[in-house]
């Protein structure tokens, strides 16, 4: 479950990449409850001058996508062929994106399963979340899944600068849900969630 509770007591808070790997090794990832499938998700850090910022694509909009042109984290289902989540996180970034994560990324840690919601239901599906660090940006290749590259600091969203809402209707009862706004974009549902729970591990950092 992730803590949904105001991050803006950090209020000069400037996430680093070492800060975040510091953090992830403090702890255990938390599982998810058994689930029939399983996916996982690369989320790409680089350093700037204001702190770490985090990479996000717009997905294409298509008819069999539930999560149709929502902003995400390059990830997808576990392949059959895959030996490991993470080697799932690894392949759909390089995929979707065109990065080698095992070899142009420093692997930071992992944060806590969650469950995946479609439509307002589980789908019976559990998402891992694996944290990644660039040193240098390479060229990216996005692939016909992907609407739209971009970048976004961290730093804003820890403080609680970039809190939003984003108005849901579902089964005819309406809903604020919490959201970050970034440059004229919503992120919301699971990559909200998953990039509300990096946020509290790096917040919980000695220093913080």
């Amino acid at each position: 479950m992730v803590d949904l509770r105001p991050l803006g007591v950090y209020l000069h808070a400037v996430p680093t990449l070492d800060a975040v790997a510091e953090a992830l090794s403090r702890r255990q990832p938390q599982l998810a409850a058994p689930a029939e499938r399983r996916a996982a998700v690369a989320i790409v850090l680089r350093p700037a001058t204001a702190g770490a910022e985090v990479l996000l694509m717009r997905r294409a909009e298509s008819p069999r996508d539930p999560w149709s042109g929502h902003i995400s984290f390059p990830g997808g289902h576990q392949d059959p062929s895959d030996p490991s989540l993470r080697a799932t996180a690894e392949r759909e970034a390089l995929e979707e994106v065109g990065l080698a994560l095992s070899r142009q990324a420093r692997f930071l840690g992992a944060l806590d399963e969650l469950p995946a919601i479609a439509r307002g239901r589980r789908t019976g599906m559990a998402i891992s979340p694996f944290v990644y660090g660039l040193s240098v940006v390479p060229d990216l290749a996005p692939n016909e899944e992907v609407a739209e590259l971009f970048w976004a600091s961290l730093g804003p969203m820890l403080r609680g600068e970039r809190d939003s809402v984003r108005p849901y209707e579902h089964e005819g009862q309406h809903y604020d849900l919490p959201a970050f706004a970034v440059g004229g974009k919503i992120i919301w549902g699971l990559t909200y969630q998953m990039l509300r729970g990096l946020l509290r591990v790096v917040g919980s950092a000695p220093g913080r």
